[in-house]
């Protein structure tokens, strides 16, 4: 057995027996693992609220060479989504973070950017407007995985889009001008546009003291969400929630 202990953000949970758990865990040095938590539903010392989905915590595990499962001793919290109130909206939009991480993160991979961008946005997810780390993290980790093109300039030709028109298609990546744009393709607003080429330029913390109530960007979160459900290949959960918010 060889003995970690890592920062990580749980990111789900599957009930095994009567009280074990399997946790999935993004850490910061190995990527993502999955464990098993004996007794978890019991033991209070050991995991007590540690568990809930996009915690925060310090991991202490054990791993067996060749064993897919490491044994998860016990989970230090360090920041929790449940210790301030957790409305729908916030709900839904940390259901969002871990459905994508879950489902895009390959195993024993460490992905130091993205788990810095996962506790930015965590932090800021606690704040009134919970539309704007939404927006940060969905821009950010579709270009962190490697599926968002350059979107100062068309696709197409690499015009130049800054003060131009922008148009994206659900089955396309990027932004089109409106010279290459065809039938079925939105229109991204000037607003939008400028704002997504701020959030690559601008760290979290400036946006954060700007109102974003619901209506703010809602183009540029659908074009953002349709970017990542196109190269997951496959619909999101809970981007059809989000949806459903008006987000």
């Amino acid at each position: 057995m060889i003995a970690h202990q890592a920062e990580a953000v749980v990111l789900r949970t599957w009930p095994l027996h009567e009280a074990d758990q399997i946790v999935s865990l993004f850490t910061r040095d190995q990527g993502k693992i999955k464990g098993v938590a004996k007794a978890a539903m019991k033991s209070r010392r050991r995991f007590g609220g540690a568990l809930e989905p996009m915690t925060y915590v310090r991991a202490s595990y054990a791993e067996k060479p060749k064993q897919e499962l490491v044994r998860l001793d016990s989970c230090e919290i360090l920041s929790s989504p449940l210790s301030h109130p957790v409305d729908y909206v916030r709900a839904a939009v940390l259901a969002f973070f871990s459905e994508v991480l879950e489902d895009t993160l390959p195993d024993h991979d460490p992905q130091e950017t993205v788990f810095r961008l996962l506790l930015a946005v965590l932090e800021y997810t606690r704040v009134e407007q919970p539309w704007m780390p939404l927006t940060y993290f969905a821009l950010w980790v579709t270009r962190l995985m490697g599926w968002l093109p350059d979107l100062s300039r068309c696709v197409f030709c690499s015009v130049p889009l800054t003060g131009a028109a922008a148009f994206f298609h659900s089955q396309a990546n990027g932004l089109f001008c409106a010279q290459h744009k065809h039938g079925g393709y939105s229109q991204l607003s000037f607003d939008s546009h400028a704002l997504a080429l701020r959030v690559f330029r601008s760290p979290i913390s400036a946006l954060v003291t700007e109102p974003w109530p619901r209506n703010r960007a809602v183009d540029l979160r659908r074009f953002a969400l349709r970017s990542l459900e196109r190269n997951m290949e496959r619909k999101l959960t809970t981007a059809a929630v989000l949806s459903r918010l008006g987000g």
